[in-house]
């Protein structure tokens, strides 16, 4: 599990104006954890990085 504060770095994405109305990333070594800015305390969706790798090629050519 990713737990916010910890040695993992939530990063907000470059497309965000206000950087309060995206979602943020934090890359772990065995894992991907995303959650939203708005609502940082309400959970996090985790991911295994092959899946975070994956479905990021996916968008990309889309």
């Amino acid at each position: 599990m990713i737990i916010p504060g910890g040695s993992e770095t939530w990063r907000i994405s470059s497309y965000s104006q206000e950087g309060n109305n995206c979602v943020e990333v934090a890359l772990g070594e065995h894992e991907v954890g995303v959650r939203d800015t708005k609502d940082r305390r309400g959970g996090q969706l985790e991911v295994a990085p092959t899946a975070w790798r994956a479905a990021i090629a996916r968008l990309r050519q889309a």
